[in-house]
């Protein structure tokens, strides 16, 4: 299955369907969607992303980013919900060489997890309302905080962690373009940590090893941290799996 969606100017818009469980149910397409910015959709990308039949837009950045970047076009009948998932600032681009993706980012995972549970709890109960509709959820380039959500989500479907990670692992394929469109976007400052963009699976696995480290497991999390007991369960499973 195809899971980057073709645009002009979105680069990690993927489809979260179509993944197998452990008890072998399936995801459903076109139901889920992960990306980066949709404050870049105009023209053609705009007209592609209507014909997918987007109800609920969830944008996980800061109020400061959706100001100098923009947010979701306003379509009719497009639902909007910024959830700015709280964590502790970084500065990714101006870290230096010496810094390891895997382990640095996995800390700053563990943060988010911890600092962003009335936000990551609110995502989740929107994605798994059947009112929401067609979901697609997003940060600025679609890895990080973005990458979290669909790992909660995925988990919690019942799909395999090696599958999860494997997922997470796919941003790899549109680094290089994140990694040009913030040189287009900072002209006048220099990256110096060749970790940006990146998505290794040794992140994803440290980040759900740290969550089953503090909570038994990532449902754990879910249950104890977030307060998503069966109720939220049953309807995700509903929705999103065929």
């Amino acid at each position: 299955m195809q899971r980057h969606l073709e645009f002009e100017r979105l680069h990690n818009f993927r489809d979260l369907g179509g993944y197998r469980t452990s008890d072998g149910r399936e995801t459903r397409p076109g139901v889920l969607y992960r990306s980066d910015s949709l404050g870049k959709l105009a023209g053609e990308d705009l007209a592609r992303f209507e014909k997918l039949g987007v109800r609920t837009v969830i944008d996980l950045r800061y109020s400061w980013e959706i100001e100098r970047k923009g947010r979701v076009p306003e379509l009719p009948g497009l639902g909007y919900h910024n959830l700015s998932i709280e964590h502790r600032p970084y500065d990714q681009a101006a870290l230096g060489p010496e810094v390891d993706p895997a382990v640095y980012l996995a800390e700053r995972f563990a943060e988010v997890a911890s600092d962003g549970t009335a936000e990551i709890r609110a995502a989740l109960e929107v994605i798994a309302d059947p009112a929401s509709g067609t979901v697609a959820f997003h940060c600025a380039s679609g890895k990080d905080r973005t990458g979290i959500v669909a790992a909660l989500v995925l988990t919690r479907l019942g799909v395999p962690e090696q599958t999860v990670v494997e997922d997470f692992a796919l941003t790899g394929l549109a680094t290089e373009r994140l990694v040009a469109e913030w040189h287009a976007s900072y002209p006048d400052l220099v990256m110096r940590w060749p970790g940006y963009g990146r998505a290794p699976a040794e992140l994803m696995h440290r980040f759900l090893a740290d969550l089953a480290e503090r909570y038994g497991s990532v449902d754990g999390y879910l249950t104890e941290e977030l307060g998503l007991g069966e109720e939220f369960t049953t309807a995700l499973r509903a929705k999103l799996l065929a």
